[in-house]
């Protein structure tokens, strides 16, 4: 599944063989994020990463959010999810 609008946010979950590969998978956005100064809502536990992307300061996305999307999904390949 790919990154999805609603709610005037970009939404996407992965899913994930367990909640270790969970948690590495939080970890390895952390980076992406700092190097950004973009922080996204980030829920997780076993099986399941679930990720928002939304720029509050302006309402809604902007092209940071696109950006750091990108930046996830460069993060999330190794995982193979």
């Amino acid at each position: 599944m790919s990154w999805r609008e609603e709610n005037g946010a970009l939404l996407r979950t992965f899913k994930t063989p367990d909640f270790l590969t969970a948690f590495n998978l939080v970890s390895a956005i952390v980076g992406p994020a700092e190097g950004l100064n973009h922080h996204p809502d980030i829920a997780f536990g076993w099986g399941y990463v679930r990720i928002t992307l939304t720029t509050h300061d302006a309402g809604g996305i902007t092209a940071l959010d696109h950006r750091l999307a990108a930046a996830i999904d460069m993060a999330a390949k190794p995982f193979d999810l």
